[in-house]
């Protein structure tokens, strides 16, 4: 048989990523689940545990069956021991492990855990997130009716709902009962592929509304911020009112943007946190819907638990996220109103500045011309000292004219040529300016 990654199919190349993109859709298939069966499940977060971590410490549990452990496909793998099965799924932000074990009738209260070494749970890498315990019966064995009567005399708090469009009962109270929440699952009418995509999504509910729940404490803490930052923003806003100098006005702008600074951090490292809260609030409310649940009266059901608990800590947390990018809008736009005015009022003090530099020039302009004039008679005053020198050592060759009479005839002359040559350099210096500009 033809290899079809080698096979022709009119294309001179394929994408590098296209077979592990396609067996991603297939990837994770639920386990097949016959009654009665214990399941375990526990999530761990990835706090300071790596990949290589969790599959050295499955390798350890593999050989203390003496059985060898699968190849990892991706990120999740299935063990095979003669005591129990093990599914292992690493995720973004967690890992799970769910332990399947066949349990005989008689001892219907035990779990998959139990077949554990001991203290190989405790030391898988990871924190602790999730734990539960899935008991699955039989309802011929196990009547939902004595499960309902015991609870009903017990007066528990327990959930009660038909799931599969009524091919099984769930029973459970989410409630942490030594370390474990504990579901009750007992089949009427399920196939094992059915039983085991049930199991499946309880499992999945119960992940994902406890890492959703994660955003919480985010979120009170992000609304304790935001409760001091709105109170600061309005006395801001009043001291950018009443500011009446540039003093005051860059005062309360260095405050806007250090209060700025702190809710863009408070953004930055809670963003995150609260978008994966929202998808993983989604996927509960999918997985509850796939579960197809039927009313028991007299018990609530999960779809309704869900939303009577889980909701309003959703919604706060999308309200403190909503507040939280509101909040930074505005100290945005009142920082910019701000800078406007700053930038004003130093356009202002800047006019002026010109203005009065234009004064000063026109200043040293009249100066400068008067300088000039006098310069032109302290010029033409040296300019006939030398004529006049120059006609006394010259008294016998310009007879009958006198030096001081060619001195008195020099000196219009001079004063001409000396006021003409500085209007001349007046105006190239001019020229040169104004090419230059």
């Amino acid at each position: 048989m033809n290899d079809p990654r080698t096979t022709g199919n009119g294309s001179s190349s394929e994408h590098p990523l296209r077979y592990k993109l396609n067996n991603e859709l297939h990837a994770r298939p639920p386990v097949a689940v016959r009654c009665p069966q214990a399941v375990s499940y526990v999530a761990l977060t990835h706090e300071e545990s790596s990949t290589e971590q969790q599959i050295a410490h499955l390798r350890h549990l593999a050989e203390a069956f003496a059985v060898p452990l699968p190849e990892v496909d991706g990120d999740h793998l299935l063990l095979i021991t003669p005591r129990f099965r093990l599914k292992w799924e690493r995720h973004s932000e967690f890992s799970c492990y769910t332990f399947f074990r066949d349990v005989d009738g008689e001892d219907e209260e035990a779990t998959a855990a139990d077949a554990l070494p001991a203290r190989w749970l405790e030391a898988i890498p990871g924190r602790l997130l999730v734990a539960t315990h899935l008991s699955l019966r039989s309802a011929e064995r196990t009547t939902p009716e004595s499960v309902m009567a015991s609870a009903s005399r017990e007066g528990s708090s327990m959930i009660a709902t038909r799931v599969a469009e009524g091919g099984a009962w769930v029973f459970t109270d989410f409630l942490l009962t030594d370390g474990w929440t504990r579901f009750l699952v007992l089949d009427e009418k399920l196939t094992p592929r059915q039983t085991g995509r049930m199991v499946q999504r309880l499992l999945e509910i119960e992940t994902y509304r406890m890492t959703a729940l994660l955003a919480f404490p985010v979120a009170r803490e992000v609304g304790r911020l935001l409760n001091r930052a709105e109170g600061e923003l309005a006395d801001l806003m009043d001291r950018i009112v009443a500011a009446s100098t540039p003093e005051h006005e860059r005062t309360v702008l260095g405050r806007l943007t250090r209060l700025a600074a702190e809710v863009e951090r408070s953004v930055a490292r809670s963003t995150f946190r609260f978008g994966a809260a929202a998808a993983y609030y989604r996927l509960v409310q999918h997985r509850i819907d796939e579960l197809r649940e039927m009313r028991v009266s007299g018990f609530t059901t999960i779809k309704e638990f869900m939303d009577r608990r889980l909701a309003p800590a959703m919604n706060t947390c999308a309200a403190n996220a909503r507040r939280q990018e509101d909040l930074s809008g505005r100290i945005a736009r009142n920082s910019q109103l701000l800078r406007t005015r700053v930038d004003i009022e130093l356009e202002r003090q800047n006019q002026e500045l010109l203005t009065q530099m234009n004064r000063r020039a026109k200043l040293q302009l009249r100066l400068q011309e008067t300088v000039e004039g006098l310069s032109v008679v302290a010029i033409t005053y040296y300019a006939s000292q030398l004529v006049n020198y120059l006609a006394k050592g010259a008294k016998a060759l310009i007879a009958p004219l006198t030096p001081e009479g060619i001195t008195a005839l020099s000196i219009p002359l001079i004063g001409a040529l000396v006021a003409f040559g500085l209007h001349r350099m007046r105006k190239a210096l001019a020229a040169a300016d104004g090419g230059h500009d």
